[in-house]
């Protein structure tokens, strides 16, 4: 079999097969069962990094304004609920603070409503005005929250409208409709509201695939994908097509290993609010990670309409060198802009040298495919797959000689 067509093949089983895969779902676990299962079929050592985490169900709403159905969307890890109240519009933190919600449904639109707002327990970063929000939400206690959202692609990717919360810590019940579709809305305070969701928060348990090739004493490489979607995708691009270079890549150095020790990780919560893979990784590794010679991540390649761009960050010239000869084929690899919304910043944030690879396309599928149903395998081309997987592995066989030689 052709390195393309095991590409494709493993796309149709994490895409097809499998479909959109939360952390914490059965179908994420199927997914990390099937990446074990090849790893181990190619002979690598693998291993499991467990980890416990939130899992939900989406059983969807209904809501009704003064009798008037409105279509809506359950918000990511919402809290179940079946209220009656008033329907109160808030545009603004300063409506919010002045507010008093006390058997309200609190309405989100205008500038309250313009990005998703950062989970409480996000592990890397917070947002103080974003904090601030939801801190007064959580406070004045309104019976649910309706946000009225439109898009926003550099936060929210292709999703229109976009979930305004998507946290598991947040206590409160939440929905959220288009703009459009909610016009006229925020004149009606003082309606009576009736919204009905019905989800469901559980414990789980999810965990990252790590697979090891070459010498476990030389200069240690990482080459990660993240292994789970955001629910309602099928997450070809975002990330199969990464992990599947993942399994390209270790097909291509189990015959030939390098003298590096590689580690493929299959990293399990980019796309979920509290990040639990990453985290794991993370505490796991602990000083460990100063002893990573390169981090490489892939996230978002292999679309049909255009080249990989691979962006460096904090490389040596010699890296630089070794990288570009790697890339050198512009009819498949390009020089991209610097982006830090991928697993590679776990490694740049400690000072690591970090590779980052996506499509030069990255901005537009952003706006149109990614975190949406469009994310399907029919994006994907198998072979520029299989040809990031052999450039990978040039640059893996490359980096001994130019960088630790002596």
């Amino acid at each position: 079999m052709t390195l393309a067509a095991l590409a494709r093949d493993h796309l149709e089983t994490l895409c097809v097969t499998i479909g959109e895969r939360p952390v914490g779902s059965l179908a994420n676990r199927a997914a990390a069962d099937h990446l074990a299962a090849a790893f181990h079929d190619l002979g690598l050592v693998t291993r499991a990094q467990g980890f416990e985490c939130l899992a939900w169900r989406d059983g969807g709403a209904r809501l009704h304004v003064d009798g008037r159905p409105y279509p809506v969307s359950v918000s990511p890890y919402s809290l179940a609920c079946r209220v009656t109240g008033t329907l109160r519009p808030l545009a603004s933190r300063a409506d919010l603070e002045a507010a008093d919600l006390t058997g309200a449904v609190a309405l989100l639109h205008g500038e309250l409503a313009r990005e998703p707002l950062t989970p409480k327990g996000f592990p890397f970063y917070q947002v103080r005005e974003h904090q601030a929000i939801v801190t007064l939400l959580e406070a004045k206690r309104p019976l649910a929250v309706i946000a009225a959202t439109r898009a926003n692609p550099a936060a929210a990717a292709a999703l229109s409208p976009f979930p305004l919360f998507e946290d598991g810590d947040l206590d409160l019940a939440s929905v959220y409709l288009h703009a459009d579709a909610g016009i006229g809305l925020a004149e009606r305070a003082g309606a009576r509201v009736s919204l009905d969701v019905d989800s469901e928060r559980s414990a789980s348990t999810g965990r990252n695939v790590i697979a090891e090739a070459g010498d476990e004493c030389a200069p240690r490489v990482v080459v990660s994908a993240h292994l789970d979607t955001k629910p309602g995708t099928p997450g070809a691009l975002d990330d199969a097509s990464g992990l599947v270079v993942l399994l390209a890549l270790a097909a291509l150095l189990r015959d030939r290993p390098p003298d590096l020790a590689v580690e493929l990780v299959a990293l399990n919560g980019e796309d979920h609010y509290a990040n639990p893979g990453e985290v794991a990784y993370l505490r796991a590794n602990g000083d460990d990670l100063q002893r990573v010679a390169l981090a490489i991540n892939v996230d978002g390649v292999g679309d049909r309409g255009g080249r990989m761009a691979f962006s460096r960050y904090g490389c040596t010239e010699a890296l630089a060198a070794a990288l570009a000869s790697a890339f050198a084929d512009d009819t498949r690899f390009v020089p991209g802009a610097a982006w830090y919304q991928g697993d590679h910043a776990l490694f740049v944030q400690r000072g690591r040298p970090a590779l980052a690879l996506t499509s030069e396309r990255i901005e537009a599928l952003m706006r149109e495919v990614v975190h949406s149903p469009r994310d399907t395998v029919d994006l994907i081309d198998p072979a520029a797959l299989a040809a990031t997987a052999a450039a990978l592995a040039s640059l893996l066989h490359d980096l001994p000689g130019r960088l630790f030689a002596g």
